[in-house]
C-alpha cells in the first residue's frame, strides 16, 4: 500500500463536501428538497476510509484482518462514490434537462 494511498479518497471527500455545501446554498434559494445531506454523508464515507488508509499505513495488518480492511480500503469508497452520484444525479440533473 503506498503511503499516499489515502490522498486520492480524501480529495473525493473534499469535492462532495464542496458539492454538498454549494447545493445547500442553491436549495435554499429554490427551496429545492435536502438532498444536499447525501453529499455530505457521501464525503464522510469518503474521508472515513481516508482517514483508515493513514492511520494504517504505518501498521502491518494482520492476516485474519483482511477481510475487513478491505471493505474499509475498497467498500466504502466504492459506496460513498455511488451514494455521491445518486444524489448528485437527483439534485443537479435539471442542468441536462430539455428545454423547448
Amino acid at each position: 500500500m503506498s503511503w499516499l494511498g489515502w490522498a486520492g479518497d480524501a480529495c473525493l471527500a473534499v469535492a462532495l463536501v464542496l458539492l454538498g455545501l454549494l447545493s445547500r446554498r442553491l436549495g435554499a434559494v429554490t427551496k429545492a428538497p435536502p438532498y444536499y445531506i447525501g453529499l455530505l454523508v457521501a464525503g464522510g464515507f469518503l474521508a472515513t476510509s481516508a482517514f483508515a488508509q493513514f492511520a494504517n499505513a504505518a501498521l502491518v495488518t494482520p492476516a485474519d484482518q483482511q477481510l475487513a480492511w478491505a471493505l474499509i480500503y475498497e467498500g466504502l469508497p466504492a459506496f460513498g462514490m455511488t451514494v455521491g452520484l445518486v444524489f448528485a444525479w437527483r439534485y443537479w440533473s435539471w442542468l441536462l434537462a430539455e428545454r423547448d
